[in-house]
């Protein structure tokens, strides 16, 4: 029974990317320019990108797809590409912005790549290891330089800093929870109709 809910049936999915050819790096920067580009459009509608968390989808889909290398990749180039392209996130928000996506990214593609979990129960894990991953982040950086910063400015310890995070980024957690299966469930069907033919 729980291998029935938890577990995926044998399957030609996820597509895990190797790097050993020219096509896992094409489809790697092609997640990281659009998780560069979504949050860069958002900023341009003044829509907050700590509350709908745009950069984090594509990462999450990147593991989820194509395996934990991708997604560690995705989730470690992206907000330094963005940080590059944009200035965003700011600088002070960086260091953990890096850690809590890179943990996404590589929890999300172990537990569907090693474990085949479904895609349901290796999003909530990448969702509860990427913020446990943010809170040691928020610790460690206190502890070094004892600040500790949220997308709302200086907080007064790690631990309010990671509350605020939490709750600034809830309708982004509501909506990655929606629309990724809905995401990885439409992509595992065109790869087997693909595979079919």
């Amino acid at each position: 029974m729980i291998n029935r809910i938890a577990i995926s049936r044998a399957q030609p999915f996820p597509v895990v990317l190797k790097y050993n050819n020219i096509r896992s790096y094409a489809l790697t920067a092609g997640f990281v320019l659009a998780a560069v580009l979504v949050p860069w459009i958002f900023h341009q509608f003044h829509l907050a990108g700590p509350t709908f968390l745009p950069m984090h989808i594509f990462v999450l889909i990147g593991g989820l797809v194509f395996g934990w290398r991708a997604g560690l990749i995705i989730g470690l180039v992206t907000p330094l590409a963005s940080y590059a392209v944009s200035g965003m996130p700011v600088l002070r928000l960086l260091p953990q912005i890096v850690i809590e996506l890179s943990a996404y990214g590589l929890i999300a593609g172990i537990l569907r790549e090693k474990y085949n979990l479904r895609a349901i129960w290796s999003l909530l894990g990448a969702m509860i290891g990427g913020r446990l991953a943010l809170l040691l982040a928020l610790l460690t950086i206190y502890f070094v330089a004892g600040e500790s910063y949220s997308p709302l400015g200086l907080e007064t310890n790690p631990f309010v800093a990671f509350r605020s995070v939490i709750e600034q980024g809830w309708p982004g957690i509501v909506v990655q929870m929606v629309s990724i299966p809905v995401i990885i469930w439409l992509v595992g069907k065109v790869t087997a109709k693909n595979i079919q033919e």
